[in-house]
């Protein structure tokens, strides 16, 4: 195991050479995947690795993609996506142009699973989404809406429990390995990098999701998400969190509902 000094003086660095500021990260969790990557990457030496990473802008953001979790599916936790049917689109329905914003998009299932429910509710047309993702090459491989065909039959099923009636592969082509994604739904999408630690609201939005992002944030740093999160929400807009996360404590918890007892979504009420 590298010493913890030896981490959070890379972590120093990285911020003074790159911009990039995990200093309010979860530490463990941190600490174990920068080892990780370290040993992967079978380094002379934790010192040599960290001049490389000051010298070598592919190699650090290999770097920044090994350390940054993405981990998803498509209509990953079904439920929250059969709520959002149910609950969230019929309010959005309402509203002549939608702005959504995905925050910490990763590899870009979840994106395509939202634009999937906004056609289907006749939505898509009058929608954008704003993907966004601090890792460049999570956000190059979302662009091509592009996956393993081996996972449409978990996505078919995923689908299926969110309430989809529709034959799942009528959204994409297979193609030997591949399964290519309707460019309807990515005529909608905007792909950008944008860091949640140090990045400004860019919209007003009508919806925002951030999934299994802020479990990996210290508490302060959660809360100052959250509010960028509330400058970015219309005043009635909607907000999506994982399912280990919560409003409960943060700065903003007294301007908003939950939607439903059982999902994380709340609604800004002010």
């Amino acid at each position: 195991m590298v010493e913890a000094e030896a981490i959070e003086l890379l972590l120093h660095k990285v911020v003074s050479r790159y911009g990039y500021d995990f200093s309010d990260y979860a530490r463990a969790s941190l600490h174990r995947r920068i080892d990780l990557f370290y040993t992967k990457t079978k380094q002379p030496s934790f010192t040599l690795m960290q001049e490389r990473l000051m010298q070598d802008p592919v190699f650090f953001m290999n770097f920044v993609e090994q350390i940054t979790v993405n981990v998803t599916e498509m209509f990953r936790d079904a439920g929250f996506y059969k709520m959002l049917r149910e609950h969230v689109l019929p309010v959005l329905a309402t509203y002549p142009f939608i702005r959504i914003w995905h925050a910490g998009c990763s590899t870009g299932e979840e994106v395509f699973s939202l634009a999937i429910l906004l056609k289907e509710a006749n939505l898509l047309h009058k929608s954008i989404l704003y993907a966004t993702d601090i890792n460049q090459a999570v956000l190059a491989k979302a662009k091509t809406g592009i996956f393993h065909v081996a996972t449409m039959r978990q996505n078919s099923e995923n689908y299926i429990r969110s309430g989809g009636k529709e034959d799942f592969s009528v959204y994409y082509h297979a193609n030997h390995n591949n399964a290519k994604f309707d460019s309807a739904l990515s005529e909608k999408m905007i792909f950008s990098t944008h860091n949640l630690v140090a990045d400004a609201s860019f919209n007003e939005f009508q919806l925002i999701l951030c999934r299994n992002v802020l479990i990996y944030f210290n508490r302060e740093l959660q809360g100052k998400v959250l509010q960028l999160f509330d400058r970015s929400l219309d005043s009635l807009g909607f907000l999506a969190l994982g399912s280990k996360e919560s409003l409960k404590f943060s700065p903003i918890a007294g301007y908003y509902k939950q939607v439903v007892y059982n999902e994380k979504v709340w609604r800004k009420n002010k």
